[in-house]
């Protein structure tokens, strides 16, 4: 074992002992677009979230909060891939009112759908949670749900 592997394990069994380690939580997810711009709107105007400051400033990339300490970061270019994307593999949003959010879609000309693929259709899971699905500019699938926790 090297020298730094032996430190850096001392270091982090020293920490945990004294309680120090920090439990892991999430911090960001990123992905790639085709237009920035255009992601850039819908998530801040129909997703509703808040721009944050992005250490880039090369007009490639818009970061959003999601909440306490967690961002989405979109990214125009790179690795792009336009294929379907699957409805199993999503992000989720929380709003306090699924039904005022189906508006603001219905407004902006934005289809939605449940689970099973029925269009304009809003369900409640077996928790009581109502929920919708609908895609992004690039495909990318989202959950938009009333949960409260």
């Amino acid at each position: 074992m090297s020298i730094i592997r032996m430190l850096v394990l001392f270091l982090v069994v020293s920490a945990s002992a004294r309680g120090q380690v920090r439990k892991t939580v999430f911090n960001h997810v990123a992905f790639y677009v085709k237009e920035l711009k255009r992601s850039t709107v819908f998530y801040k105007e129909i997703i509703g979230l808040d721009t944050i400051p992005e250490p880039f400033k090369d007009g490639r990339h818009t970061w959003f909060s999601v909440g306490p300490k967690a961002h989405l970061h979109i990214i125009e270019g790179g690795n792009y891939d336009p294929r379907p994307k699957d409805k199993s593999m999503h992000f989720c949003f929380s709003v306090d009112d699924v039904e005022a959010f189906v508006r603001r879609l219905e407004r902006a000309g934005i289809p939605y759908e449940d689970a099973g693929g029925r269009k304009q259709t809003i369900t409640r899971r077996v928790d009581g949670v109502k929920q919708i699905y609908i895609q992004d500019p690039d495909g990318f699938w989202l959950e938009i749900n009333d949960a409260r926790e």
